[in-house]
């Protein structure tokens, strides 16, 4: 869903989503998206060079205690945004906590997660904002510095994918126009990076499906190399490269390119993916899609789904490999595996890319009545 703070169009949001979404199950899960900044409330930040614009409240459609932001915007070197969000309950709102500060350039040392945020309300897990108890209401704040006196500020899309951690989904029956179907996304793996042999796979997962939207669009620009990459979407709070929202944020700043995280929750969505020729990045627990068990300790790990064999086994591209990137694991092995990450998944592509149809709430659905001039 796409949101809209203008008056006019929020009443028909508000009339639109009842009508069409109240009735249907989210599962657990609700992605908002937003593209139009110019009802956020300016304001002056706490510096002379920065401004803050504040939106209006907005109400979710599920109860939740995680929230994921994502931005796309193309900041000139030298401004820097940074990214807030509280959470609001009937008797009290938390603080502004902080999702994300991101610049325009790698080298711009002010581009970072925040660490050490946590009270009695909520922690921020880098890039997760997880409540103590759940939640229905948000507000989000933009801090921006370095831009001079601009109204609204310069931002392509937020995205804000809601999750309810305690929901179990039902499975759901499969999309099985996806199966016997396999995209042609290139082949790359960390391995051949010595300096990434153990973190890299997010930024080369972004880079396959960057490349292949630049061999599919005639874009070559947005074929970057993994090493690219990997400086680009740095975060030295985490430290590393697995930063979510940072890897969304690089796809996203390119022309017209729109990406964000998301959460699922079931396998059939992935295929409603696939079966539109659109690859999809998943945050899965690397020893159990290869059939472990869970291992104590960090165990995340990246792939690009990029197809379903002819009995719904999945295909992706696993770039924490190197002589066999492209690999099949079965389907019982990507449902646990994925459940680690409570479903996370990368979507990037064209802005005006032909998305399949957004059943239940789960990604940027409506952008096509509320898209802006970016």
């Amino acid at each position: 869903m796409t949101f809209n703070f203008s008056s006019s169009l929020f009443i028909f949001f508000f009339l639109w989503s009842r009508l069409t979404l109240a009735d249907s199950p989210h599962y657990g899960r609700q992605f908002i998206g937003l593209t139009n900044f110019s009802e956020f409330t300016k304001g002056r930040g706490e510096s002379p060079d920065e401004s803050e614009f504040v939106s209006a409240e907005m109400a979710t459609q599920i109860k939740w205690d995680e929230l994921v932001v994502s931005w796309n915007a193309d900041l000139p070197k030298g401004v820097v945004l940074k990214i807030e969000t509280r959470a609001i309950y009937p008797a009290h709102s938390t603080r502004f906590y902080t999702m994300g500060i991101w610049s325009g350039a790698a080298d711009d040392r002010r581009r970072m997660s925040v660490k050490d945020q946590k009270d009695n309300d909520a922690e921020v897990l880098t890039d997760t904002l997880a409540l103590k108890a759940p939640c229905d209401r948000v507000r989000i704040r933009l801090i921006l510095s370095g831009a001079g006196n601009v109204q609204p500020p310069p931002l392509k899309f937020l995205g804000l994918s809601f999750a309810d951690k305690k929901y179990e989904a039902p499975v759901l029956p499969p999309n099985r126009a996806a199966w016997g179907k396999s995209i042609a996304v290139p082949e790359r793996s960390q391995l051949d990076f010595p300096e990434g042999e153990q973190s890299w796979c997010s930024p080369t997962s972004t880079s396959m499906m960057l490349a292949y939207w630049a061999n599919k669009s005639n874009r070559p620009e947005l074929n970057q190399a993994v090493p690219e990459v990997a400086k680009e979407v740095f975060d030295p709070n985490w430290p590393g490269t697995g930063n979510w929202p940072f890897n969304m944020a690089y796809a996203g700043s390119f022309s017209r390119m729109r990406a964000y995280v998301s959460r699922f929750s079931d396998v059939s969505e992935l295929e409603d993916w696939i079966a539109s020729g659109i690859p999809v990045a998943v945050s899965v627990a690397n020893t159990v899609l290869k059939g472990a068990p869970p291992r104590e300790g960090p165990d995340g790990h990246l792939v690009v789904c990029v197809g379903f064999t002819e009995k719904g086994d999945v295909i992706v591209n696993d770039p924490g490999t190197r002589q066999q990137i492209r690999r099949v694991y079965p389907r019982e092995n990507l449902v646990k595996a994925w459940a680690r990450s409570q479903n996370t998944v990368y979507l990037i592509y064209p802005q005006g890319a032909n998305i399949p149809d957004d059943r239940f709430g789960h990604w940027d659905s409506c952008k096509a009545e509320f898209e802006t001039d970016h």
